[in-house]
């Protein structure tokens, strides 16, 4: 559901639904024998949110720390758990020793940017994505 609400419009229908069908259980379990860390959010024992993150992927970066992913369940945003989310995220990558923050959003992802931007991210790289047909641009939020 966090998926669709956060790409729909922006990532072309067929590969949104494909990028979402990929997110099985199996995919889930890879993630974690991979060693990538996640944080949950859980309400009342319902998971409402997630956020992934470990070393920088792009090596051309000067930040050692990466936040790959936080997503909330649409009825969960705006009351402070994706805030608590990246905090959280934040300081097990400082833990980790990785210093400088990278994440990046999709450019058209209003809600994304302005999230990143409050919380201190400075947008200060681009990038492309393919998704099926579509070459779309992506902006890095960066922290020093």
């Amino acid at each position: 559901m966090s998926w669709w609400h956060a790409y729909e419009g922006i990532i072309p229908h067929g590969a949104l639904t494909l990028m979402i069908g990929r997110r099985s259980i199996v995919w889930w379990r890879r993630l974690v024998h991979r060693s990538v860390p996640v944080l949950v959010a859980d309400f009342s024992g319902e998971i409402v949110g997630y956020a992934a993150f470990g070393a920088n992927r792009s090596r051309c970066l000067p930040q050692q720390g990466e936040v790959y992913e936080l997503y909330l369940r649409p009825e969960y945003q705006g009351v402070g758990i994706g805030r608590e989310l990246f905090a959280e995220a934040r300081h097990c990558l400082k833990s980790l020793r990785l210093s400088g923050l990278v994440t990046w959003c999709l450019e058209g992802s209003e809600a994304s940017g302005r999230f990143l931007r409050t919380q201190g991210g400075v947008d200060a790289v681009e990038g492309y994505e393919t998704f099926g047909e579509a070459r779309l641009k992506k902006i890095g939020f960066v922290w020093s």
